[in-house]
């Protein structure tokens, strides 16, 4: 538990002189009268009251109780009396004295105008008395007091001396024994997260200028010691900083102060990291997910000007970046004489500066754990993340940013990078998972696999051959398929269009390179075209199979995919699909899609074709597609562990002539010898030839309603 230090009731910085106190309360009764200090024959701490000597005011803290024991002095005694007085009158219906000691915690702009010109009136720095009077009777508060607890809490103690504000989170421990009481401090220690700016000075009459981080130590000394004083003010504190978690709209400043402070909530109490970073990074998610959402509504036009804002901005000192962002409703009039557009235009490239500050801080924070990755801090800290990442981010496909978090730390060694391939592979396999998430999982598992330049040939080979093992399994216990749904089967087109999408990034890792002549250049694609090659086991006849079945993935996979895919698989003499995609165009997927008020699987034929591609095409959502964010970009290193696009040279001079022509006479040919080929019959293929990694759980069954067999992954990626 922490204890506050004894200290002086007076610092240097209060000054060394001040006027007497002026009692708050009505002249006294004849039963609560005071004797004139002449009459006093000694002081309450025993010497002369007559001493011209004036004792130097100490308070003096009880290690054990954290309460003040003992303030030397008269005025205190006339302040604890007074206070008490105040209280008592209130619970009998008389509220004079007790507004009047409101006012002295919370004055009116009216009373601080009159009180500066009354000499005998309490002054700012007299403020400290009866806070320690009120600490000694806050047992005395209930409910009822509600008003003066709304006044203690609206005092300005940051803003003061050391000496004042140590007193003061005294009281507020004080009041804290009463849980809604509690609740009350948190809550506005909290609403100064924002503001302990430096722009946001409040000078006290009577006390020096504070600094911003002088406040937030004073601010942070108070939470520490609640926190280590009731056991659910923890519980408390995590809802009242979620609650109070800045907007997506809010300033970047405002933003960067409000987790300045999550940090140091993090540091003083070790126990809340995990919900600090998870809240952080949840609300980062938000935000990326909005900017996302805002960016594809938008036409590139848009885009465009929010990316040239950016680059703008990012030329500007920090300085004034922080000036032009200190407020998030500042410059009305401005906005009110700015166009629409411009106004959105400044609004995402607010958000996207704020997610760029956000992701950054969260590299520099996680990068020094992982200067050794596979230390067991490493690990440890590699596996929260993975849990914060299975939580939080893998639910929202649409992130964008977030997730390189885990790209960059996994790809620091193989052990990590395992830990997150069999994080997803156990989640897409996972038969209680939301169908949603486990395509989620499929599309990371793609992503990750084309763009993560450290993934080695072998794990590329392995993670293919688990894909074409899942979509053969599927398409076996899923026989009465009548045509394309995806609808019914999105999670087969997931994994299909996950396949195809490897494919085309990393098809030479699809290569068997010791059956490579030495002639070949792996640096030069182009030598590869046209060439019969050794392709891994089973890739081009699973490939046929599927593509030839009545699930006809190709109608549903995404068609930039299926394009790219086929002109590649079509030069690299793989495989020739141009004419199931010629023939998918004349197939309706109204007739597939199961009616909602049909019963025993009937079909509709209305002839009505959904125009909207989410109802005709899985979406072509990779997570990890360029980094756009300028600021923290730098902590990837893509030039070393990133995949980026480049197609063919070969291909682009040549175009896209992919016709018939030149190719029917040898199709029959080239199937025979191994080369490429056009779809073949399904019935000419047996499914389990490659004896897959596939095992089917026990009691499973055929479903006819499009939940797949739970399937397990025997690879060799794990989670530890």
């Amino acid at each position: 538990m922490t204890t506050l230090t004894p200290v002086a009731t007076r610092s240097q910085a209060t000054p060394l002189t001040s006027s007497a106190i002026k009692s708050i309360l009505r002249k006294p009764s004849t039963v609560l009268g005071r004797r004139p200090r002449e009459e006093d024959g000694e002081s309450s701490d025993g010497l002369p009251g007559s001493s011209p000597v004036k004792k130097r005011k100490t308070v003096m803290f009880n290690d054990k109780l954290n309460m003040i024991k003992e303030f030397g002095g008269k005025t205190l005694d006339d302040a604890k009396r007074e206070v008490k007085q105040a209280l008592e009158g209130h619970a009998r219906g008389d509220d004079e004295d007790y507004d009047g000691l409101k006012e002295i915690f919370c004055p009116s702009p009216k009373r601080t105008i009159v009180e500066e010109e009354d000499a005998d009136a309490p002054q700012p720095q007299d403020l400290q008395v009866y806070v320690v009077a009120l600490t000694s009777h806050a047992p005395l508060l209930d409910r009822s007091c509600s008003g003066l607890i709304r006044a203690v809490l609206s005092c300005t103690w940051l803003d003061r001396d050391d000496v004042f504000a140590r007193a003061y989170i005294q009281l507020l421990a004080a009041l804290s024994a009463k849980v809604s009481f509690r609740q009350q401090a948190l809550s506005m220690m909290v609403d100064k997260f924002t503001d302990t700016r430096s722009s946001t000075v409040e000078v006290v009459p009577g006390f020096p200028p504070v600094d911003s981080e002088t406040k937030k130590e004073r601010l942070h000394l108070g939470l520490k010691y609640l926190l280590e004083l009731y056991a659910d003010a923890r519980p408390m504190i995590l809802d009242i900083v979620t609650h109070n978690f800045p907007h997506t709209e809010e300033s970047k400043t405002r933003h960067m102060e409000y987790i300045d402070h999550l940090l140091r909530l993090k540091a003083d109490k070790p126990d809340l990291e995990r919900d600090i970073m998870e809240l952080i990074l949840s609300r980062l998610v938000k935000l990326d997910v909005e900017m996302t959402l805002d960016l594809e509504n938008d036409d590139d036009e848009t885009t465009r000007a929010v990316l040239r804002q950016l680059e703008a901005s990012n030329a500007k000192s920090d300085d004034e970046d922080d000036d032009a962002m200190s407020d998030a409703d500042s410059d009305d009039e401005d906005e009110e004489e700015s166009d629409e557009q411009t106004r959105r235009i400044l609004l995402l490239k607010s958000k996207l500066e704020t997610m760029d500050a956000i992701l950054d801080l969260l590299f520099s924070i996680y990068d020094p754990v992982f200067a050794d990755p596979d230390s067991p801090e490493a690990v440890a800290i590699f596996e929260d993340l993975l849990t914060d990442f299975v939580n939080v981010i893998l639910p929202h496909l649409k992130s964008r940013h977030t997730q390189y978090l885990l790209f960059k730390f996994a790809m620091k060694s193989n052990r990590l990078m395992e830990m997150f391939i069999g994080t997803l592979f156990n989640i897409a396999f996972q038969s209680n998972r939301a169908p949603v998430v486990k395509q989620a999982a499929v599309a990371y598992l793609a992503s990750f696999t084309a763009r993560g330049a450290r993934v080695q040939s072998e794990q590329v080979q392995l993670i293919a051959q688990t894909f074409l093992d899942y979509i053969d399994h599927y398409r076996n216990t899923h026989t009465s398929c009548r045509g394309p749904d995806i609808r019914r089967y999105s999670q087969y087109y997931a994994y299909f269009q996950g396949l195809l999408y490897i494919f085309c990034f990393r098809w030479r890792d699809l290569i068997y390179r010791d059956e490579v002549p030495a002639t070949f250049d792996w640096d030069d694609p182009a030598s590869f075209l046209g060439q019969d090659l050794p392709w891994m086991k089973g890739l081009r006849q699973r490939l046929q199979v599927n593509i030839a079945s009545k699930l006809n993935p190709l109608k549903c996979c995404s068609p930039i995919i299926v394009d790219e895919f086929a002109r590649l698989s079509h030069h690299l003499r793989l495989i020739y699909i141009y004419p199931q995609i010629e023939k998918n165009k004349t197939i309706h997927l109204s007739q597939f899609f199961t009616s909602s008020y049909a019963t025993g699987g009937a079909l509709r034929d209305s002839g009505f074709e959904f125009d909207h591609e989410n109802w005709t095409h899985i979406e072509a959502c990779f997570p990890f597609d360029p980094f756009q964010l300028p600021v923290a970009k730098r902590w990837l290193d893509l030039d070393k562990n990133y995949v980026e696009w480049r197609s063919i040279a070969v291909l682009e001079k040549g175009g896209d002539d992919d016709s018939d022509s030149e190719d029917d006479d040898d199709d029959d040919d080239d199937v025979s010898e191994g080369g490429m080929g056009e779809i073949g019959d399904a019935s000419d293929y047996e499914s389990d030839e490659e004896g897959g990694d596939v095992e089917h759980a026990e009691g499973d069954e055929e479903s006819t309603d499009g939940e797949e067999e739970e399937i397990r992954y025997h690879g060799s990626f794990r989670r530890t």
